[in-house]
């Protein structure tokens, strides 16, 4: 299998981890985003949406989109319960990581660590804040008596909102006034660091 992926993109570092932990074997094929390579014909054949990651499978078709490529990849394994409830619950929280986790915390890091944040000050910035809020809350409340966010096991669930959830400190959250996710947060981490390390935005990425 080949990974189209940009490596400081938390949407690809989703599929490395799981890929990782299931003992795959792959290769990862770069994708200059800032030089426009994820925008070439070649490219958005493999995701017509010109985003990565982009997984392609040994018969050369592709799948797009980091969490339905977790469902692919997890599906028989211990990271997607089969069971009924249990794997809508998982779909629950994939879903919500990318209504309102990535789109907040991973723009609002992105917009902080690449000198853009002042750029998109006022509404934009404020806009995507409280709903950073709102998702924080609304983990902290679903984790106070719960280990991981799906019944008692570690799922593509808790991957896909860690990605970004665990970096809200890098645009001016604090995981002090979230106790029961910064207790999660180290459940994952147990299981995940030091072998997935965050990659860091490179010059190209900065503003100018």
């Amino acid at each position: 299998m080949i990974l189209h992926d940009y490596r400081p993109s938390q949407n690809g570092w989703k599929v490395r981890v799981l890929m990782g932990l299931l003992g795959l074997d792959y290769r990862i094929e770069p994708v200059a985003i800032f030089s426009g390579e994820s925008r070439t014909e070649a490219f958005l054949g493999k995701n017509p949406v010109g985003a990565i990651p982009a997984l392609e499978l040994e018969d050369e078709r592709t799948i797009a989109e980091s969490n339905a490529i977790l469902v692919y990849l997890a599906r028989g394994t211990r990271y997607l319960p089969e069971e009924r409830f249990l794997h809508a619950k998982t779909m629950q929280w994939l879903f919500f990581e990318q209504y309102y986790v990535e789109p907040t915390i991973g723009t609002l890091r992105y917009w902080t660590l690449t000198g853009r944040l002042q750029r998109n000050a006022g509404l934009p910035v404020e806009s995507r804040r409280q709903n950073a809020e709102r998702a924080l809350g609304a983990l902290e409340r679903s984790l106070r008596n719960a280990a991981f966010l799906v019944g008692e096991d570690f799922t593509i669930a808790d991957i896909a909102v860690y990605a970004y959830g665990h970096l809200a400190e890098d645009c001016g959250f604090s995981f002090r006034e979230y106790p029961s996710v910064k207790r999660w947060l180290g459940h994952c981490a147990d299981r995940l660091e030091p072998n997935y390390p965050v990659e860091p935005y490179g010059p190209e990425a900065r503003a100018d």
